[in-house]
């Protein structure tokens, strides 16, 4: 996810990013082990490393892209976490979904037209896909089991790739899909077409509630003053 200002302050952007990676390891491995439906702690140790490995490839490779685009760009970008963005992070981990705004990518410039912007906006759900594409073929390639842990490892960074794409490329500002779709109805519709496909194919037509689920909260806090969730 990636926000524009009109200054920028990029001290302590690795400290940052490394706590939203955390925040959203956690998130992750809440959701998956399933610890607070009554699976024990055990659970919850089993998917960590599991989710930290899938989390932290999928979105700080995801971040890091929008700030390299935005660069290509001649703008000023850094990753900002958002404490409160954490804390929603953590908490709807606990009741059952997650909603990821554990922080994002400030970008400073005075000059990007809506298709630099939709090239900006558009690099971070695109890296979810490719890390996606990498993992699958990996999986369909190489003689894992699909109840090995690295079978587990496998199945969680697909899903985790994909549901980091999605959120992202929701139509609902300040989220990369509502920038994208200012700049090209078509592009924003393939897009999203190549992230739900896979989505419903590898992990069934019953994700559909979780879709639906997530784009009602997500327009919820949308109502939010981004103001509200970075710092400066």
């Amino acid at each position: 996810m990636a926000f524009y200002r009109k200054n920028i302050n990029l001290t302590g952007e690795i400290e940052d990013l490394l706590i939203a990676d955390a925040a959203l390891t956690i998130a992750f491995a809440v959701l998956l082990s399933g610890v607070l439906r009554g699976n024990g702690i055990g659970s919850f140790l089993y998917y960590l490393p599991i989710a930290f490995i899938a989390a932290s490839l999928s979105f700080i490779l995801h971040e890091y892209m929008h700030k390299i685009v935005a660069q290509r760009f001649g703008a000023i970008a850094g990753f900002r976490r958002s404490d409160l963005g954490i804390i929603i992070t953590l908490f709807s981990s606990l009741v059952g979904f997650l909603i990821g705004l554990p922080g994002a990518t400030m970008i400073y410039t005075s000059s990007f037209t809506k298709k630099e912007n939709g090239y900006v906006s558009l690099a971070g759900p695109l890296t979810n896909l490719a890390i996606f594409a990498a993992f699958f073929i990996i999986g369909s390639i190489l003689p894992i089991g699909a109840h090995s842990y690295a079978g587990a490892a496998i199945s969680v960074t697909l899903f985790i790739s994909l549901w980091l794409a999605f959120f992202n490329m929701l139509p609902i500002s300040p989220l990369d899909g509502s920038k994208v779709l200012a700049w090209d109805t078509r592009v924003y519709v393939i897009v999203m077409a190549a992230i739900l496909a896979p989505l419903f194919f590898v992990f069934g037509p019953a994700i559909i509630y979780d879709v639906v689920y997530v784009f009602i909260i997500a327009i919820i806090i949308s109502f939010f003053s981004r103001g509200v969730f970075f710092r400066m």
